[in-house]
């Protein structure tokens, strides 16, 4: 039942997600503002919560992602991503294979319209098993 349900409140968060991008992606200026008002204080306020939950302890360890045999140090994976996302926008130094710190280019950031198009529609926007990936367009008989 704990799986069921964990599924079910996974898909909805990838849904919600979703639907922000499209609206991002296709919504007229007055629509993006008014969406921009409504939900960037929920998900500013949701970062935020989630930020606190893995806020170094004493010892400086991430109390959310160690356990009691491995210590997880900060900052952790979370905190990570969230400088990532939230602060270098993307462009964050990554390491190559030797463990070299190398930037990332515009490029492999965002990548080209040709890559975008050959990676499944599922895999661009984070859909998971129980929900249905959308019809293509060009399936659509009309």
């Amino acid at each position: 039942m704990d799986q069921i349900l964990g599924q079910v409140l996974r898909n909805a968060v990838w849904e919600r997600l979703d639907m922000l991008s499209d609206l991002a992606d296709r919504a007229d200026a007055p629509s993006l503002v008014s969406v921009a008002r409504s939900e960037l204080p929920r998900l500013t306020e949701g970062w935020r919560a989630m930020l606190r939950a893995h806020e170094p302890d004493e010892r400086g360890d991430c109390p959310t992602c160690s356990t009691r045999w491995h210590r997880c140090k900060a900052p952790c994976s979370v905190w990570q991503v969230a400088h990532e996302h939230l602060v270098a926008g993307g462009l964050a130094p990554q390491q190559d294979s030797r463990g070299r710190v190398r930037r990332r280019s515009t490029e492999q950031v965002h990548g080209t319209q040709a890559e975008s198009q050959q990676v499944p529609r599922q895999q661009q926007s984070g859909r998971h098993a129980l929900v249905p990936p959308p019809t293509p367009r060009h399936a659509i008989a009309g």
